[in-house]
């Protein structure tokens, strides 16, 4: 019988698809990139046309020598990297490496880790799409350069070290570009006003929405008081009550950009980790006797299709666990926005007949919530809509309007599975709530009119899931490229990251100033998400990928010459603290890493004593009584701390509160959630929990 050498990119994934190939079929793993540019020089020869110079990468001599024995031992050799771009050019430079005939059928592709797609996979090799291949040589290769020339240049000019890389600097940018918007933010007042009413029914509010039939702005104190002078004893009367359907559509199953927000809204994971946790479900995982199963789809995609298998078995699930009225008259089909790789699927679970509550013994605790979300959304996708009974009521009297809304869910179709999250950006406000039944005509008594001064807020900073939506957006980058981006920018000094946002340091800044000023178009968004078309059409055979390195490099080598001559000398100068370094008796300086601040003795490299700094807040230890201060867990999570540790061990992930519980005093911590902040005593036998009362343009 025929030897069969089958290479994969993990042991995982080669584990998983071990199960289901015969004995006839070897399967080995390559972890990823062999063959790569030389990390010791530029490796693009500009002069023979951006000919590319690879190597073996260093340190991966044995495993070359391996994979080489087993083909040399093979009757046929299949290379199944993953089905993207990055995957095609690792199994072409496996070809170059093993001696395989590139044009011959030695690929095999998949978009999931199950037996019916392995086996189908194994029977249609074909070969290696060159023109994919090209599209990531041209990537890697104009990064290479812009990398290996921008950055000696900012050594030279601002700091050693000091890298620019393509995506990452306009993802800064865009970060940057923020933080002066905030800064140059300049508030502005408006008001609202809330009547509390009375009816038969009940009481409930509404917000004034019109005065003279248009919609009413009110600007300032003055003006709230001449309407409240011209509602002293008004009549209030229901004008209008309508009622009406309203259609709640699902949305689609995730691509990596939606699936990286979502989890990020609802799970907290930062976009490196959710890629890391569904690479493990897409590689495979052991469940008992099952042995290793993949458990989701390729999950490196921006694409919403889904194959008819899934759609029909999500279909037998639904009508089985539900009922008809729950699936849609036909199965559902989403289309995805500009240019996709429609071969790929979306993210969905390999068999939506394995539900997470199947799978508790054998998940962690984030693989679990991870591929909960995924079967949820996918499952919630294939369902019907919800219908939902709105009640609009608006209340008149003389010029005045005022609106109050109400929705009951009638029939929850998809939301009995999944329900998106959404922004604090993107949600809309309220006009006004409704519990009551009111009659149109009736006459109402008027409890109470709220009027609230308000001031407009400058646009939120950017979370790692924002920033993603942003980078989608705008055409910046691909699936692959957004969690290692993000990474990117923090662990270079270039962002921090407090609490949940992320703000430029002062290193970023003065970088991208400069790139502004020197390399306008290397960091507009036009540029890049042009390039990201080009590297389309490259994929697509209607655009060489040394044209297109070309066209960019001429005027780019023009500018770094430019710049070379006109950017002088930058100095960052370390801000100087109070604190005194314990080893050489200096000043320690301040700096700021990939978690914030933080104190280190400018006497480096002879002295590398390095300490947090310490942000006290508004609560002592109640332990000791010593301040409490902000401290960063290894993982870069916040907590507070006891300012005299090791002394004293007290720590809280909580924040506490500025004053012990009024009850027992014990500590009081501040918690969160939908009806607001709250104070919540830490003694089990007491719980005292007191809300926050703060401006309605905090909250």
């Amino acid at each position: 019988m025929a030897k069969t050498l089958v290479i994969v990119e993990s042991p995982a994934k080669a584990k998983s698809i071990s199960k289901f190939l015969s004995s006839q079929y070897t399967v080995k793993a390559s972890m990823g990139h062999l063959r790569d540019l030389p990390k010791s020089q530029m490796g693009v020869d500009i002069e023979k046309n951006f000919e590319p110079k690879y190597i073996a990468i260093r340190g991966r001599g044995n495993l070359i020598k391996e994979l080489r024995t087993a083909a040399k031992g093979a009757d046929r050799i299949l290379l199944a990297s993953d089905p993207d771009r990055e995957g095609e050019a690792i199994a072409w430079h496996l070809a170059h490496l093993l001696g395989i005939d590139t044009d011959g059928k030695c690929r095999i592709e998949f978009h999931e880790i199950t037996k019916p797609a392995i086996t189908a996979a194994v029977k249609q090799p074909r070969k290696i799409d060159t023109d994919r291949v090209d599209a990531q040589q041209a990537r890697r290769i104009l990064d290479r350069l812009v990398g290996y020339q921008l950055s000696p240049l900012l050594w030279r000019k601002v700091k050693k070290g000091l890298s620019a890389g393509r995506v990452q600097s306009v993802a800064v940018r865009l970060i940057c570009d923020r933080e002066e918007e905030i800064r140059n933010f300049i508030p502005e007042e408006y008001w609202s006003l809330t009547a509390q009413f009375h009816a038969t029914g009940g009481n409930f509010s509404a917000k004034l929405v019109k005065k003279d039939s248009q919609k009413i702005a009110i600007s300032s104190e003055t003006e709230m008081e001449l309407i409240l002078k011209d509602l002293e004893n008004a009549n209030y009367s229901v004008q209008e009550v309508r009622k009406k359907e309203k259609k709640k559509q699902p949305a689609p199953p995730f691509t990596t950009s939606t699936l990286q927000q979502e989890a990020y809204r609802k799970l907290n994971m930062s976009p490196k980790r959710t890629m890391m946790l569904a690479q493990q479900l897409y590689e495979g995982l052991e469940l008992g006797k099952q042995g290793s199963v993949g458990l989701i789809t390729y999950m490196r995609t921006d694409s919403v299709r889904i194959s008819e298998i899934a759609q029909t078995e999500a279909k037998e699930w639904i009508l089985e666990n539900y009922s008809l009225e729950y699936y849609p008259p036909q199965a559902r089909e989403y289309t995805s926005k500009g240019r996709t790789q429609e071969a790929h699927e979306a993210v969905r679970p390999t068999s939506v007949l394995r539900t997470p509550d199947s799978l508790k013994e054998f998940l962690s605790r984030d693989q679990l919530r991870l591929y909960r979300l995924i079967w949820s959304r996918f499952l919630a996708s294939q369902m019907s809509v919800a219908l939902l009974d709105t009640l609009t009521v608006e209340v008149g009297t003389g010029k005045y309007l005022f609106r109050a809304n109400a929705s009951t869910v009638r029939f929850p179709g998809f939301l009995a599975v999944y329900e998106e999250s959404q922004d604090e950006s993107d949600k809309e406000p309220e006009e006004g709530s409704l519990s009551a039944q009111v009659v149109q005509g009736e006459a109402l008594e008027l409890l109470k009119l709220n009027e609230k001064q308000h001031f407009t807020e400058p646009p939120a900073r950017y979370t790692e899931a924002s920033l993603v939506r942003k980078m989608e957006e705008e055409g910046i980058g691909r699936p692959s490229t957004y969690a290692p981006t993000i990474e990117t920018i923090q662990s270079r000094g270039y962002v921090a990251k407090e609490g949940k946002q992320l703000s430029p340091t002062e290193l970023g800044e003065i970088v991208i100033s400069l790139l502004k000023e020197n390399f306008s178009e290397l960091l507009s968004l036009e540029f890049t998400a042009n390039f990201e078309e080009k590297l389309d059409d490259i994929e697509e055979g209607s655009t060489q990928w040394r044209t297109v390195i070309r066209d960019f490099y001429a005027p780019f080598a023009t500018l770094l010459a430019k710049a070379e001559e006109k950017i002088g000398k930058v100095q960052i100068e370390d801000k100087i603290s109070d604190e005194i370094c314990e080893n050489c008796g200096r000043n320690m300086v301040i700096k700021m890493g990939r978690y914030g601040k933080f104190l280190a003795c400018p006497g480096f490299p002879e002295c590398r004593n390095t300490k947090p700094l310490l942000e006290e807040i508004e609560a002592n230890c109640p332990k000791c009584g010593h301040p409490l201060v902000v401290r960063r867990s290894k993982k870069g999570r916040r907590f507070y701390g006891c300012s005299t540790y090791p002394d004293c061990d007290f720590v809280s992930w909580e924040l506490p509160a500025p004053e012990p519980c009024p009850q027992c005093q014990s500590l009081m911590v501040i918690k969160g959630s939908k009806q607001g902040r709250h104070y919540v005593c830490t003694n089990q036998e007491c719980r005292y929990d007191q809300p926050i009362e703060e401006p309605e343009e905090e909250k």
